[in-house]
């Protein structure tokens, strides 16, 4: 979003400066009324100093459990201390050298005398523009501790969804892998030499055997260049991923896929219900709340439904309506965002639609999970004992031809 470097007079009289984002210029001068501050002049960032900007928040970005840590913390101390106070306390116990830098130039920025918002947005800050958007609404409502209350349980939440993902797909990855290392352990260093001695003899081996010595063989002579493949292969998919086209194709190859697709949809549309929620909790308009919500949508075709959703919202449509246009978000969350519009609790229904998303995406985690794990460990252990019956037809035929 772009940046605009600005000079305004507060209610004193007192005159203000900094660097707000907003669409255009006319958007950015309308927040700066809302923070009741009267724009004497807005333009675009100068070019060196947006790349700094730029490179700054892209080198120091708060993200995740920092930014939660970072926004409880402030929640917690702004209740009870000056702002001043609370940013130098945080910065002082921060372990990370980056969230160190970071409060120290959001500190000295309040020092100067600006707003906490415009603080985060100076170069080497990190925090993100939605983030910045709702401390930006709860300084000009007066409401500023309970928007950090709400920011901290926004941010909360969504490491706790995001650990329940990790921790739902570690366990079969880590066992897929160990066996997956174990079959290849045997195929490599246990099934040619048993197996030669039988080839020493001159016995004709069973077909089962010679099926599992050709994959043996192939493994020792081909394996290295299966790993080189799957990692250059990696890394072009990879690359391939930051060209728009190809990404918007493969996102949208994800959303068709039968369950992965309902999976990734619901977790997506819900983190987009409750960010957006909480920003209209916090006072900031519709639109302005899907300008900024948008970009945190990681799959591209969801995000392109947003911005046309803004759109579409501009031009004087309502929110349930360019929803159920975009076909691709879930049924009940269309249906909760209908029924808040009416019933004029369109924020409350938007979080109690995250709620129920997030709750059947923890159910179905949990059957599949259930049916996965010894999924893996039947498929495994047939593999392996097909290894070892390949192993053990020929002592048994020749036990067979001794006692004949």
């Amino acid at each position: 979003m772009p940046a605009f470097d600005f000079i305004a007079m507060d209610g004193a009289g007192r005159p203000k400066k900094g660097v707000i984002t907003a669409l255009d210029e006319r958007a950015a001068r309308v927040l700066l009324q809302r923070r009741r501050l009267a724009p004497v002049r807005v333009e675009a960032s100068a070019g060196p100093a947006s790349a700094r900007t730029a490179s700054g928040l892209s080198r120091d970005r708060l993200t995740g459990k920092p930014l939660a840590i970072v926004t409880r913390q402030l929640a917690t101390l702004t209740a009870i201390t000056p702002l001043e106070e609370a940013l130098r306390t945080i910065a002082l116990q921060a372990d990370s050298a980056k969230v160190k830098r970071a409060l120290s130039v959001v500190h000295e920025g309040v020092l100067e005398g600006y707003r906490l918002s415009d603080a985060m947005a100076r170069p080497g800050a990190g925090f993100p523009v939605l983030y910045r958007a709702m401390v930006a609404a709860g300084e000009s409502s007066g409401a500023l501790p309970d928007i950090l209350e709400r920011l901290a349980d926004l941010h909360e939440h969504e490491q706790q969804v995001s650990a329940k993902v990790t921790t739902a797909l570690v366990y079969p990855i880590v066992l897929a892998v160990t066996a997956g290392l174990v079959v290849i352990a045997l195929m490599t260093f246990v099934v040619p030499k048993v197996v030669d001695q039988f080839e020493s003899m001159g016995q004709a081996l069973p077909l089962l055997t010679r099926l599992v010595m050709g994959a043996s063989e192939g493994i020792q002579r081909f394996g290295w260049l299966a790993v080189v493949g799957i990692a250059l292969g990696g890394f072009l998919f990879n690359r391939a991923l930051q060209r728009p086209r190809f990404r918007r194709g493969f996102d949208t190859l994800l959303l068709k896929l039968p369950v992965i697709g309902r999976l990734i949809r619901d977790v997506q549309a819900a983190r987009f219900a409750r960010t957006l929620s909480t920003m209209m909790f916090a006072g900031v308009p519709v639109l302005e709340a899907l300008g900024l919500t948008g970009p945190t949508v990681r799959n591209i075709v969801l995000r392109e439904a947003v911005a046309d959703m803004a759109v579409a919202i501009s031009e004087g449509g309502g929110l349930s309506a360019a929803m159920r246009r975009a076909e691709v978000f879930p049924p009940i969350l269309v249906y909760m965002t209908a029924s808040g519009e009416s019933s004029g609790r369109l924020g409350l229904m938007m979080a109690r639609a995250a709620d129920y998303l997030e709750r059947e995406f923890d159910t179905f985690t949990s059957a599949a999970l259930s049916l996965l794990e010894p999924a893996i460990i039947v498929v495994m252990g047939g593999v392996v004992a097909t290894i070892v019956l390949s192993i053990l037809l020929p002592i048994l035929q020749l036990n067979t031809l001794a006692l004949g």
